[in-house]
């Protein structure tokens, strides 16, 4: 193929094939820069905008694919031949949520794959403000494909375990320990909590185990009630706290949702990270009664990336078994099966035209 062409596989219609199509490269503009894409990883949000039917602000055809890693080939010389990260949420720096330290929910923010031409692609086109830069230490130990996942399965997490205050020996309760909840729990272990995982896979429960969650329940049919019941038998057991839990709920789904409400309790903290357009009925009034909090989370500030690539460096968060690499040709039948839940890691698309 041609050397000086972008080949892109876009959404031509929402819910049919990925198209592959081919561009010339583009003129750069002053802070931008060409990245050569080493790995971009399918996230639940790449689903909703090809199945669920939530709009893109780009109109079709449009490039999907927000978690990408990648080299830069073109534009600014201080980041030519470097290995980078780029960020999912792509903020300004200058306005004043930016100022204000809340970066990530920045309103002149771009997205790949959203504002503009994403991941599934040999390149793309990026502002280059806000890269993160992949050290040495960091790539002697995994593939800068692999990597990918940390621009949103690992950040994500990162910044909603941080912003739920969890200190040492809090008590972490985890509801869904998919390819992004599975960073989340093993975060908050990290964090110094005693972490429970609730999903109902045992595979991806028996993972979270082999990998030093504390204790795991699988929820499989069972109500919400009953639920509380066993997790206040476990932290008994494992003589965590009875109150101040702090709960993150990333399956995404209504009834993930309507379970993490139902275990708030005394001082709590309730993180939302999973996304669902489903509409779930609770009763508000209990956060005021439990003095507790209900917290969201978007992305995660591009300035977090660092940490998150430091904790990697020093071996504190391994992430090889939770990632799983398809030739992006594949593209097709890898949404296919992820919409069926089919894989239990999480899915890096690599470029096999460049």
């Amino acid at each position: 193929m041609n050397s000086n062409k972008i080949y892109q596989w876009q959404m031509v219609e929402p819910d049919k094939e990925f198209k592959l199509s081919s561009t010339n490269y583009p003129e750069l503009k002053e802070g931008e820069v060409l990245v050569k894409i080493a790995g971009c990883g399918v996230c639940h949000t790449d689903i909703s905008f090809w199945h669920n039917g939530i709009q893109t602000k780009h109109a079709l055809p449009l490039t999907l694919g927000h978690e990408i890693s990648g080299v830069v080939i073109a534009g600014d010389k201080q980041w030519l031949n470097k290995p980078v990260i780029i960020p999912a949420v792509l903020p300004c720096g200058e306005c004043e949520l930016c100022k204000k330290g809340r970066s990530n929910i920045c309103r002149n923010q771009l997205m790949p794959g959203n504002d503009f031409h994403g991941g599934f692609a040999s390149h793309v086109t990026v502002p280059s403000k806000f890269l993160c830069p992949v050290p040495e230490s960091v790539l002697k130990k995994y593939s800068l494909e692999q990597l990918a996942v940390i621009a949103d399965a690992i950040s994500t997490p990162f910044q909603v375990i941080k912003k739920s205050e969890l200190e040492t020996g809090d008590l972490a309760i985890v509801i869904g320990v998919g390819g992004v909840g599975i960073y989340g729990a093993l975060i908050a272990k990290i964090f110094g909590a005693k972490v429970i995982a609730l999903d109902i896979n045992d595979e991806k429960l028996n993972t979270a185990k082999e990998n030093g969650v504390d204790e795991i329940l699988n929820i499989k049919g069972l109500e919400a009630k009953s639920i509380k019941e066993k997790i206040k038998e476990i932290t008994k057991q494992m003589k965590a706290p009875k109150f101040g839990w702090k709960i993150f709920e990333f399956s995404g789904t209504k009834a993930g949702q309507d379970l993490a409400f139902n275990l708030v309790t005394f001082a709590s903290t309730l993180s939302i990270v999973g996304f669902t357009m489903d509409k779930v009925e609770v009763r508000l009034s209990n956060l005021m009664a439990f003095d507790a909090k209900l917290i969201g989370t978007w992305g995660c500030r591009a300035e977090l990336y660092p940490e998150v690539l430091d904790l990697i460096a020093s071996d504190k968060l391994k992430i090889s078994q939770f990632v799983q690499t398809f030739p992006l040709s594949q593209i097709n039948e890898v949404f296919k099966n992820t919409l069926e839940h089919k894989y239990s890691k999480r899915s890096v698309l690599i470029p096999d035209f460049n």
